[in-house]
Formats: C-alpha cells, sequence, structure tokens
C-alpha cells in the first residue's frame, strides 16, 4: 500500500468513524435544511468547510498552532449546536443570497475548528513520518472523500422521506436539525470543564 493509499484510508475511517460521530452530525446539520436540487450550495457548503478543516489541520499538524484540545473538544458540539440552531430558526422563504454567504462563512470558521479536532489524531500518526506534506494532503483527501459521502447518504435519506414518502419538508429538516440540537447540548455540558 502506498502511502498516499495508507492516509487517504485513514483519513476516510477517520471521518466515517462512529467514535467521532460529531463531526458526522455537523455535516448532517449543516446539509439537513438541503435537497438534492440544492446540490450546488451543499457543495460550496461543505468545499468551505473542508477548506477552514485543512488549513488548521496542516497548520495544527506541522505545530505552528496550538490549541487547549479541551476547549476544542467543547467547541466542536458548539458549531453544531449553533448551524442546527440556525437550520431551526430560518425560513425557506427569508433566505437571501447574504444569508447564503453568512452560511458558507460560517461553514469555513467551523471547520477551522474542526481541523483543530483532527490535528491531536493525525499528528499522533505522523510521529514517524519523515515528510509532511504528502501524508497530510492523503488525509485531508479521505477526510472529504468520507464527508461527500456522508453528504450523499444525508441527501438521498431527504429525497426519499421528503419526496417519496411525502413528509412534510420543513418537519423534516426541523426534526434533523432539533437531533444536532438535542446531541450537541449534551455533549457542550458533558465536554465543559472552564
Amino acid at each position: 500500500m502506498s502511502l498516499f493509499e495508507l492516509y487517504f484510508k485513514l483519513g476516510l475511517q477517520h471521518i466515517a468513524d462512529l467514535k467521532g460521530y460529531d463531526h458526522i452530525l455537523f455535516i448532517l446539520t449543516l446539509c439537513a435544511v438541503y435537497s438534492l436540487k440544492e446540490w450546488k450550495r451543499v457543495l460550496i457548503l461543505v468545499t468551505a468547510f473542508t477548506i477552514g478543516h485543512s488549513l488548521t489541520l496542516a497548520l495544527a499538524t506541522l505545530d505552528l498552532v496550538r490549541v487547549d484540545g479541551d476547549l476544542i473538544e467543547f467547541l466542536i458540539p458548539l458549531t453544531i449546536f449553533v448551524t442546527a440552531l440556525a437550520n431551526v430558526l430560518t425560513r425557506k422563504q427569508k433566505v437571501t443570497s447574504t444569508l447564503h454567504y453568512l452560511k458558507y462563512s460560517a461553514a469555513l470558521f467551523f471547520g477551522l475548528i474542526h481541523g483543530l479536532g483532527f490535528s491531536n489524531y493525525l499528528r499522533s500518526l505522523l510521529g514517524s513520518e519523515k515528510g509532511l506534506v504528502l501524508p497530510l494532503f492523503s488525509f485531508n483527501v479521505g477526510i472529504e472523500a468520507g464527508q461527500i459521502l456522508i453528504v450523499a447518504v444525508i441527501m438521498l435519506l431527504t429525497k426519499v422521506v421528503v419526496d417519496l414518502l411525502h413528509y412534510p419538508r420543513r418537519e423534516w429538516h426541523v426534526l434533523m436539525s432539533g437531533a444536532g440540537l438535542g446531541v450537541s447540548l449534551v455533549l457542550m455540558i458533558e465536554r465543559f470543564t472552564f
């Protein structure tokens, strides 16, 4: 197995690992209010998130940025909570292009936080590697591939529930976002150590 394949697989496994369900939950809440027809907006959101987490993942892995792990572990569910709350409070009719740009910016910023969460895992893996660029790149590509798979599942599930089973779209969005709200609130309480 090549070095690229090894770290790609590790990135893919890391994002899909149910023990790290907080990252999956963030992707769920990020995509919760979109339909399959809005795939371009979802792609922009996920790309903004990826740019953010790739940047801090690189900086932290190269030891250029260090942030307290307990703080990051608290901030990750906070990003889920804020995203889910915004979904619940925003009515589809009121969504403007300004709000879309605000969501893209928030996804980028929240990606910065999540990248710091990924970095502790990757830093421990890279301890024995001589070069960091290829493993770092491969790991990021693996995470992105995993995120795209998660988004595809969420979008297809939404299509089935809303379009085929005729579940009201707004209620489905609130249900998925409400799940994100509830779980993230529990995680914030558990991880509050200040």
